[in-house]
């Protein structure tokens, strides 16, 4: 979320940058354009009050920018030109007004143009030169055939073409290559962007994390819940009123899976309860059986049918919630596991081992864990005849556990089916191979009650791995 948003205002800073730069550019342009149409008049100005015949020495010493080029000539330079914008031409024309220009030497002319690339500006005024027409000696001849006149004196006919007479209209023109805009050149601009940015993503950094700090307790207590169902401490109901409303909708639901857990838990205590009295007498009957045989056979079965019951209840009853999380040496827990294991079946005991570090202190519930590694550790002997433990060292706060044997292994669509309850690979019923089914599940049950996790793995040759991983 905050990447998002961050993101977002990052694209929306460039947007504002991006306009910003673009009326930079124009601004800079426009009071570049009125500076050049100012000099230019200025240039004009110090020209047009010059006589004629002494205009070209004065050019040659008016001092110019950089660049800039002045020039008199009898024609205004057309060619290899092209107009000049719309926009610059009434900048243009506009500063040249403003400037003021008396009436006695205004231009005769004005062409606004541009020329190649870069592109130049260039001006070209047309020079106020003084013209002076001849008079005939006797006075300027009377209209010809105006009856209120009278008949002509004197018939001088059509009058002579005296545009040749006339003096040629100089044109001063005056070119500039206008500098590119620099619209960073504020020195404030920089810094107050970076100070608008940071200041945005503290606050955006801020806001995401107070709108998710209710999601994140949220999400604590639910896996809370998870662990822990009796011990888990209701959400306060305060804050927003959609947080009031999420947390009181947890709360609800935490009480039904409480009591949910409780009635199952009591109806599973109160049927095995019920069930050992008639085991008993059972029990108590078979011993006056006469056949012996018999007499065996029905003690046996009494006795799976007691071991299921108490293996159920075991299931049944979350034994977590009675015992409280102390500090315990993974490692020597895993050797005095590894060590019971061998007093119990000597025979394989050579193929018992232990790889790891000495110590190795983590925060479970010592019996409920004890329980589960033995479990899997009894397991690996019974069905794989060995069990190499190894543990490793913490990785990202987590522990791992791996435990090898020889057996045959699993068939990989039967890797997570058997964590099912009474789920057995071995069909015979037997408790003396295949088991209650209950083991797998009860293990799984305490690992995930701790926040860890177990899963299993073929070896490539021949034998199972079970890794079971707890929290550092």
């Amino acid at each position: 979320m905050i990447l998002i948003l961050l993101t977002g205002f990052a694209l929306i800073q460039l947007l504002g940058l991006l306009i910003h730069t673009l009326n930079q550019v124009r601004l800079q342009q426009l009071e570049e354009e009125q500076e050049f149409a100012t000099r230019a008049v200025i240039i004009y100005r110090h020209i047009a009050l010059a006589a004629p015949e002494d205009r070209a020495a004065l050019l040659a010493k008016e001092p110019l920018p950089k660049g800039d080029t002045v020039s008199l000539s009898l024609l205004p330079p057309i060619d290899h030109t092209y107009a000049m914008p719309l926009s610059a031409r009434g900048a243009i024309r506009a500063a040249i007004i403003d400037y003021g220009i008396p009436p006695g030497i205004r231009p005769r002319g004005l062409l606004l143009r541009m020329q190649g690339f870069p592109p130049r500006f260039v001006i070209s005024f047309g020079l106020p030169d003084n013209l002076f027409l001849p008079v005939p000696p006797n006075g300027p001849p009377p209209p010809n055939g105006g009856p209120e006149n009278g008949p002509p004196l004197l018939s001088l006919g059509p009058l002579p073409d005296i545009s040749a007479l006339l003096p040629p209209v100089s044109w001063l023109t005056i070119t500039s290559t206008l500098p590119p805009p620099a619209p960073w050149r504020s020195p404030g601009f920089a810094t107050a962007f970076i100070v608008m940015t940071l200041l945005g993503a503290v606050m955006i950094t801020w806001a995401v994390r107070r709108l998710l700090q209710p999601v994140k307790t949220l999400a604590a207590a639910a896996d809370a819940l998870g662990r822990d169902v009796a011990n888990t401490k209701p959400l306060p109901e305060t804050g927003p009123a959609e947080i009031v409303t999420a947390a009181v909708a947890f709360n609800t639901m935490a009480a039904r899976v409480r009591r949910f857990v409780e009635d199952r838990t009591f109806l599973l205590t109160a049927i095995g309860h019920d069930l050992r009295t008639p085991i008993t007498r059972l029990k108590l009957r078979a011993e006056y059986m006469e056949d012996d045989e018999q007499r065996t056979k029905m003690l046996a079965d009494l006795d799976e049918m007691e071991a299921m019951v108490a293996a159920t209840l075991a299931f049944s009853r979350d034994v977590t919630t009675t015992e409280a999380i102390a500090r315990l040496d993974l490692a020597s827990l895993l050797r005095t596991i590894l060590d019971d294991a061998a007093d119990g079946d000597p025979d394989h005991a050579a193929a018992l081992s232990y790889t790891g570090p000495e110590h190795l202190p983590i925060n479970a519930r010592p019996l409920a864990l004890k329980r589960a590694l033995a479990n899997l550790i009894g397991n690996a002997l019974k069905y794989g005849d060995a069990a190499r433990v190894t543990l490793h060292p913490p990785i990202k706060g987590m522990v791992r556990i791996d435990i090898e044997d020889d057996g045959p292994g699993i068939p990989p669509d039967e890797m997570e089916r058997v964590f099912e309850p009474f789920r057995r690979l071995e069909t015979s019923r037997n408790r003396e191979t295949g088991g209650s089914g209950l083991g797998m599940s009860i293990s799984r049950n305490i690992l995930h009650a701790h926040g860890g996790d177990v899963s299993l793995t073929n070896l490539p040759e021949r034998g199972l791995r079970v890794s079971v991983t707890l929290p550092a």
